[in-house]
């Protein structure tokens, strides 16, 4: 008789437990493997085929679809959201994830769903601390975030290597080595989690050992610059350049615009009292913590390419020694993957609050998470919360030598691996990957046709805008 709470107390007449509901079956049970039913999928979706892409029938024009993702972004903003998408080809490609996920839908795909990133291009990974103040590398943006097919993700990753080796110069060989590094990495990744005991693998950090496992050698020298900023990148820093402490001992932001501004007293206190609800979103361990602060003042401040024009606010808070502890708080629209995932067989069920939705997928997709991170509700719109500059710091991959494109490139590849099988058991994408390279020429050449399709999209807004059909404001 077993005496443990929650496992029932008889066994089988085989002297096996019963399968549990929300348990594998146990090992010895007919089918199939995880690792066969992957390579099974190569007959469904042969892997060279993953290579395909052609320009859907009736896509938008490129100004309809840059004017449908401003669709509710404050309308002052907008100018400086098309402004930036038009710098680069790269830069467009970060600002349209919905376009993207639209020529994605009628592809071909496996049929394996993860929590995707949503967003995973090359300028979305990043060093972030941990709640001792160590780095952790990984995956740092999921305003997209949905479940969907893995393929998305990689292949998003994939183009945006081969747009930003372009921006530097790297000649066409380098950048397409770049997509096939990243799919390499994210296939053998894949793998060595599949080999890993399941407690293992879940919990593999991604730190700077990556950087060995993925062979980025190269990349050790950047990585260790941006990590000795990213340590002094904290609120408090932040908060001694940009506040002034007033005669009566309050501190209050300084206006920097249109970055940083100060909001109407209305507007401030709506922000501030949405706090309390933020604290239902969090463990009850937080709130000592957070009761130990007190909220001084509230701006607005605009936020990176893709989601300009959305509503994002910081507030300070002291603590009794007067430190600086600087949350945002940015609004959360619905993703703009959710209805192309539908078409692609995976509907999106109603969700309940777009703030939770980005906060339980970046959960669920890190091993490390910000402590503070949480959800509210200002005005009756959703925001999601957390840290501001928590010792943040990126590898900007359109700044770097052809040379190091590569190991960036196979980091980024296996960190996505590993974010995606929390979602997923590693060996139904790792069958279908296999030990061939097959998988990553395919990729490859997508990410090349991709590219090119990304390059084609920002002439056309770059004439738009030329032609006064898109306002648009640079270098802001």
């Amino acid at each position: 008789m077993l005496q443990t709470a929650g496992i029932p107390q008889q066994r089988t007449a085989t002297g096996r437990l019963p399968h549990i509901e929300g348990f594998a079956p146990p090992r010895a049970a007919a089918g199939a493997t995880a690792k066969e039913q992957g390579k099974a999928l190569r007959e469904k979706l042969p892997r060279a085929d993953q290579a395909r892409f052609a320009t859907a029938p009736g896509r938008p024009e490129i100004a309809d679809a840059v004017e449908e993702s401003a669709r509710g972004r404050l309308p002052d903003l907008v100018p400086i959201r098309t402004g930036r998408m038009a710098a680069t080809p790269f830069a467009f490609l970060r600002g349209s994830a919905g376009l993207m996920a639209y020529d994605l839908a009628p592809l071909a795909h496996t049929g394996l769903g993860v929590q995707l990133c949503g967003d995973a291009h090359a300028g979305n990974f990043g060093l972030y601390g941990d709640a001792r103040g160590s780095l952790t590398i990984d995956i740092n943006d999921f305003d997209e975030t949905v479940h969907g097919p893995w393929e998305w993700d990689l292949k998003r990753l994939a183009a945006s290597l081969v747009l930003a080796g372009r921006e530097t110069g790297a000649d066409e060989d380098t950048c397409r080595a770049a997509a096939h590094d990243a799919a390499g990495a994210y296939r053998r990744t894949m793998r060595w989690l599949a080999k890993l005991p399941a407690l293992d693998a879940w919990n593999a950090i991604a730190d700077e050992e990556i950087v060995s496992h993925t062979d980025a050698h190269d990349l050790a020298g950047t990585l260790e610059r941006v990590a000795e900023k990213a340590r002094r990148n904290t609120s408090a820093r932040f908060a001694a350049g940009n506040t002034v402490e007033l005669d009566d001992g309050t501190h209050r932001f300084t206006d920097a615009p249109p970055v940083l501004r100060r909001v109407p007293d209305a507007e401030a206190a709506a922000v501030a009292g949405s706090l309390t609800g933020y604290l239902r979103t969090l463990p009850e361990d937080r709130h000592p913590l957070l009761a130990r602060h007190a909220v001084h003042d509230v701006a607005f401040r605009i936020v990176g390419t893709g989601s300009v024009g959305t509503r994002s606010y910081v507030v300070l808070l002291l603590d009794h020694r007067g430190e600086a502890l600087v949350l945002q708080v940015k609004e959360a629209r619905p993703s703009a993957l959710a209805p192309h995932a539908g078409a692609a067989g995976f509907p999106v069920p109603p969700v309940a609050h777009e703030g939770q939705r980005v906060v339980l997928g970046q959960k669920r997709m890190q091993v490390v998470s910000d402590v503070l991170l949480g959800w509210t509700t200002v005005d009756s719109l959703p925001y999601q919360v957390r840290q501001f500059r928590n010792r943040k710091g990126s590898v900007d991959p359109a700044a770097l030598a052809p040379d190091q494109l590569d190991d960036y490139a196979r980091m980024t590849g296996a960190l996505l691996a590993r974010a995606h099988a929390h979602s997923v058991d590693p060996w139904l994408i790792a069958g279908y990957a296999g030990k061939s390279g097959e998988l990553d020429e395919a990729v490859a050449a997508f990410a090349v046709a991709y590219a090119n399709r990304t390059e084609a999209d920002h002439a056309d807004l770059v004439k738009a805008v030329a032609a006064g059909r898109l306002p648009a404001e640079r270098g802001v």
